[in-house]
């Protein structure tokens, strides 16, 4: 069992010469086996936390604590932070030119368990993890996202969680940029990996449609640098009727289409 507590998170970021806040004191718990959906307008900090989380060097972590089974994740550099169990998939994933993803994907999980898989196992362990997602075999020698659409990038992004079987799951806006079929299959590839282990996500994203494919625990608005609303599936579903006007004084659909 892993336990993920944030408590009382004040970051603030580089904003021309001087230094933003971002997030003003955000409190969560997330367990094994638990997902909960970070939910809120643009601009309220939900990125924020992911990638003050991850340790990304932008976001300056001015008061409060992260800890990992009581661990000081805030201590801990990047790659340490990936070995205790964290694992970013990112809004936009970035593009390595020169590296294929086979490469990519056993040096992560090398780095992750401490020793290079086996190859014959792994190489079927990431054929069939492959093929669960969609995703054509030739894409294992290509380099990582580039070239790659939207939807093949973020295919990549759960591929990477599935193969190095993280103990807390950060799902940055997952779902932006997907069409229908995408959508479903991503979000088939976290169910299966949630229902096969006991890994803890945290769901972040703008819109309620995902949702319908993902079952979340807990759904927490995010307004002005902090979560001032939890609840269950109720709550979203508000929010797809009513959008985000009740805590930001602004119309903002909380779905489309």
């Amino acid at each position: 069992m892993a336990t993920l507590e944030i408590k009382d998170l004040h970051v603030s970021v580089a904003a021309e010469d001087t230094t933003k806040e971002i997030l003003k004191g955000v409190d969560l718990t997330i367990r094994s086996g638990e997902i909960h959906a970070i939910m809120g307008p643009n601009g309220s900090g939900k990125s924020t936390l992911s990638y003050a989380i991850a340790g990304h060097p932008k976001y300056q972590v001015t008061s409060g604590s992260v800890t990992l089974d009581g661990e000081d994740v805030l201590a801990m550099s990047v790659d340490e932070r990936a070995r205790a169990g964290l694992f970013l998939a990112m809004q936009y994933p970035v593009e390595v030119p020169g590296v294929s993803m086979s490469n990519f994907l056993r040096s992560a999980a090398t780095a992750v368990r401490g020793e290079p898989p086996q190859l014959r196992h792994w190489v079927k362990e990431v054929k069939q993890a492959m093929t669960d997602l969609g995703i054509d075999p030739a894409f294992a020698e290509r380099n990582v996202n580039e070239g790659f659409s939207g939807g093949e990038k973020k295919r990549h992004e759960i591929l990477q969680m599935a193969l190095l079987k993280p103990k807390i799951a950060i799902l940055d806006e997952t779902d932006s940029g997907l069409d229908v079929d995408a959508l479903r299959v991503v979000s088939d590839g976290v169910n299966r990996y949630k229902a096969s282990s006991d890994v803890g996500i945290m769901l972040i994203t703008h819109y309620t449609r995902i949702l319908r494919h993902i079952a979340a625990d807990l759904v927490h608005v995010f307004a002005d640098g902090r979560i001032v609303e939890s609840g269950g599936a109720e709550l979203a579903e508000r929010l797809e009727e009513e959008g985000y006007v009740r805590f930001t004084g602004q119309q903002e659909a909380a779905s489309v289409g």
